[in-house]
């Protein structure tokens, strides 16, 4: 399992098959199955129009929580292996944020793995975000969205 920062955009797609080329997974053979998430960043939020955000991180307290959820979700489902990539600093809308790819033997434990790894990632994992409004002004969010569409 494997945690990754970038400070640069990413390529989700490139990330996620240059990590099943791995040896460990490519070796295994014996997966059926692969989960992705890929979180991008919208121009909007709580009605908002957002032009860019800072993303911010702890350095190394970030990386070993997100290795904690990755461990978690392989104590709670029959996953093979899993990764996230996740970026931080200056960021616009259209940019890739998140990664997250689950590799299981089948869909149930990858869908499922993929899902509690990206909500805790959203709830417990030291990252904030900064973002700029298009009237110039600047504001901290104060708690991630639930991933519903509010009506």
């Amino acid at each position: 399992m494997k945690v990754k920062i970038c400070t640069e955009a990413f390529n989700p797609w490139q990330e996620t098959q240059d990590y099943q080329d791995t040896a460990a997974l490519e070796a295994s053979a014996k997966f059926g199955a692969t989960s992705i998430f890929i979180g991008t960043m919208r121009d909007y939020n709580d009605g908002v129009h957002v032009q860019s955000m800072t993303l911010e991180y702890y350095p190394g307290m970030t990386e070993k929580q997100l290795g904690k959820i990755l461990a978690d979700a392989g104590q709670r489902w029959q996953i093979i292996d899993a990764t996230i990539v996740h970026r931080i600093g200056e960021i616009r809308p259209d940019d890739t944020i998140v990664l997250v790819a689950v590799w299981a033997s089948h869909r149930g434990d990858a869908f499922d793995a993929c899902r509690f790894i990206m909500e805790a990632l959203k709830s417990i994992a030291p990252f904030w975000k900064k973002e700029v409004l298009s009237s110039g002004q600047t504001r901290w969010v104060e708690k991630n969205t639930d991933g519903y569409r509010k009506t």
